[in-house]
């Protein structure tokens, strides 16, 4: 069983590229686009928020079908940060979810009621602190 899920982000000389390590030995980085000095290598930190939300989306969504038999053949999630511009508040996600499959109504609808119960769409709705430090 993992232990606590812990990245660790690292940004050396190249401008805006951070490299990630967490503690099941995986590896990925994240830029900025070239129009504002980045150098357009990997996702932005808002994409891969959105890639963390639709991973979560269609993983759990498999499970459910898996554990209640639900004949589900294919998954696909597309995400979208703020679609209709920067809201005065907060902040707007759309999730559009398309299953496929001979799946009846109620089906449907309990996949939907999974998608919406995910951990990480549960963490980004939820309260979250963040206690931040700086060491040397």
């Amino acid at each position: 069983m993992p232990g606590i899920p812990t990245v660790k982000a690292v940004l050396n000389d190249t401008p805006y590229l951070v490299t990630f390590t967490d503690d099941l030995g995986h590896a990925w980085c994240a830029d900025e686009p070239a129009e504002i000095g980045g150098g357009n290598a990997a996702p932005t930190p808002e994409r891969l928020v959105l890639a963390g939300l639709g991973a979560c989306t269609a993983i759990t969504l498999k499970m459910v079908a898996t554990r209640r038999q639900i004949p589900l053949t294919g998954i696909q999630v597309e995400l979208q940060l703020n679609p209709g511009g920067k809201p005065d508040a907060g902040n707007d996600i759309v999730r559009r979810v398309t299953v496929e499959g001979d799946l009846s109504d109620e089906q449907r609808a309990q996949l939907l009621k999974a998608a919406n119960a995910c951990p990480v769409h549960k963490l980004l709705t939820g309260e979250i602190r963040i206690h931040t430090e700086i060491g040397a």
